[in-house]
Parts: C-alpha cells; structure tokens; sequence
C-alpha cells in the first residue's frame, strides 16, 4: 500500500509508462495527482448524462482549487454513444476552447465514457494527454487501462479508434457504491475473466469473496480493482498493442461482442455479454484445449452466483452471430480466434474452431 493509502499499481510502458491508484476519495485528490502528473492546466471533462450530476461538479471543484481550468462537455448515456457521430459532436466544440497540445481530455464515467474521450484525445490535434477516471467496476477492472480507445460501428464494437495511453488512472472505488447492481454485477464479469485467464488463485479468492464484492465492501471492491489492474498491467506491458499476449484478454468477447452487435448496443450489457462468452468459451475448452470439466464447470457456476445471464437467447440466430463474429475485430484472415483456457489461469488463443463447434456450444448454452 502506497505511504497516502491509495494503492498503486505501475504500467510500464517506457516513456508512456503511468500509475494506476486505486481507493477511496482519489477524485477529491485529483489535482495533486494532475500536478504530478505534469499535465498541463486546461482541459476538458467528457461525461455522460448518469454521471455528470454524480462527479462532475466534485471534480471540477477538486482541479479549480488546484488551479486547473475546466470544462465538462456531457454525452447521452449508453452503448450508442459510443460512435463516430458522437466523437464528432465532441471534435467539433474543442476549437472554441482554446486547447493547445498541453491541455488534457478526462473521461469520467464507465467503459463508454472513457472510450470515447480517449479516441478524442487521441486524434484531436494528433493527441492530447489522456486521463482516466473510471466510475463502474466494469471500467475499472479493465476498459480504463491499456490505452485501448475507440467507437463502434453498426456491424461492430470498436471497429474505429486508436492506442492511446492515459497519462494517469484515478480508480475512485466510493463511487462503486452509487452504481447500479446490474452494472456492478457486469463489471465483475471482467474481473471473473481476468481471473481465469491468468491467475487460478485470484478466480479462487473471487470464488470466495464475490458476495463481499457485491455488496460492496470497501476492502474487497478495493482488492479486486488492485488485482485486475495489476494483471492487465502485466500484459499490457509486454505486449502494448495486441501482437500476441494481449489477446488473451478477450476471453469470452468473440461471441459476446458479436451478441452487443445484434442487440444493437441495447438491452444487453458487455459484462453480461461477455458472460454468455464465457459460457461457450469454457465449453469450447473443454472440448478443443484441455480445460478440466469441472474447472468449466466453476466459470459457469461463479457467473451464474453472481447474478450474470450465461444463456444465448433464443431471438440470436445462427448466420447472424457467425456475420457479427467475422466482422470482429479479432477475426483474421476471417477466420475466427477464440481465447481458449487450458486450465483455470492458463489461456491460449486457437483459430481451429469451427462454425460447427460454434453451433453445437451455442445450442448447449441456450
């Protein structure tokens, strides 16, 4: 633990390199933080109608009485912000706000939010430092780290965007405790992956303390934020812009980013997309890499405990997904590439599945 408190957990990356903290009250701290940073004293704050009235204001406050200047440019909230249009409405009003290279973009809010803003600064004036301040579990654990900006398209999830790292993370975990149970839930879908992928005793320690996430309590919200962070840290460090390693961190998005796809971005939340994900992938493991039965088996039964969907609607037909999947990004060559599990923590990627093993698990999982 960090001599403030805070935990913290480094991203190496070079001179790109930035920290993660991680704890209660961090967006109150924020210009401190900014000022070590050396972030320069202009910027913009892009947040969505559900969070703006929550921490706008709060942080506005915090960066002023540093002697920040700031202006909040708030977005719908949903999935459907998350688009060109959108981006292009933001772009559009940073020239009247006297932004020079040395100003900064802050996405406050969860994976949209911060998506967004980071596509922003990334391609506004050829890129603008970049901060992150994630306020669901789901941004948290994972979209807010990495560098991974962007927007869909109507075939696709983040079919547009760039690599841009953020210069900072503030992981504010007392603004978990404002968000929604299903969003909470969601965002613990990524945690639940981030587990399986790369470390038995971290999906272990879940198993165990999901229902204390859940409700919420501090110590273990603040543990599992700390633990995914380090993780994602870990593999974006070697391995910054998804030539190899990184694609492990996809376990479960084939199938459930073409799912949000045909749901048109509503009605379906990513976390609990990827959920259902995760439902084929174990199954697919099983069968193709080796992944113990009841260790598939225990990926099922933690989401399902947790209150995520891990059924394929009846309304999702198969030419359809198989259309959405190729149109994924992750698709090579059109052929598709699954993240597989040899066992609980070991991923490997395989593009030796095929659409008749895609069937026959989605009509297990229905």
């Amino acid at each position: 633990m960090a001599s403030d408190g805070n935990k913290r957990v480094r991203v190496k990356l070079g001179e790109r390199s930035y920290e993660i903290l991680i704890g209660r009250g961090l967006i109150e701290q924020a210009a401190t933080h900014f000022t070590v940073a050396k972030l320069g004293k202009r910027g913009i704050i892009i947040a969505d109608t559900t969070v703006e009235p929550l921490y706008a204001d709060k942080l506005v406050a915090a960066l002023e009485d540093g002697g920040f200047s700031v202006k909040v440019l708030t977005i719908p909230a949903g999935e459907l912000s998350k688009s060109l249009r959108q981006a292009n409405r933001l772009l559009e009003k940073l020239p009247s706000l006297g932004l020079d290279r040395h100003s900064f973009v802050v996405g406050l809010g969860g994976g949209v939010a911060g998506d967004l803003a980071g596509f922003v600064a990334g391609t506004y004036l050829r890129g603008l430092p970049f901060v992150q301040v994630p306020t669901t579990l789901l941004a948290q654990v994972d979209s807010s780290v990495g560098g991974k900006t962007g927007v869909n398209l109507p075939q696709g999830k983040n079919l547009v965007g760039v690599f841009h790292q953020p210069r900072l993370v503030l992981a504010d975990t007392g603004t978990l405790q404002t968000l929604p149970v299903r969003e909470l839930r969601a965002g613990f879908a990524e945690a639940i992956k981030t587990g399986a992928i790369y470390d038995a005793k971290f999906f272990s320690w879940l198993e165990k303390n999901y229902r204390r996430v859940l409700r919420r309590e501090p110590a273990e919200l603040v543990e599992t934020v700390r633990r995914c962070c380090e993780i994602k840290a870990a593999v974006v460090g070697a391995d910054e812009r998804e030539g190899g390693l990184r694609a492990i961190l996809n376990f479960g998005h084939t199938i459930g980013h073409a799912l949000e796809a045909l749901a048109d971005f509503t009605g379906l939340l990513h976390g609990e997309a990827v959920a259902i994900g995760m439902n084929c992938a174990a199954r697919l493991s099983a069968r193709h890499a080796g992944l113990p039965v009841v260790e598939a088996q225990r990926i099922v039964k933690l989401c399902k405990a947790s209150g995520l969907p891990v059924v394929v609607g009846a309304g999702y037909n198969l030419p359809a997904l198989y259309e959405a999947m190729r149109l994924d990004k992750k698709a090579v060559g059109g052929r598709l590439r699954f993240v597989l599990l040899k066992r609980l923590g070991k991923a490997v990627i395989s593009d030796a599945i095929t659409d008749a093993d895609i069937e026959e698990v989605v009509h297990e999982c229905r």
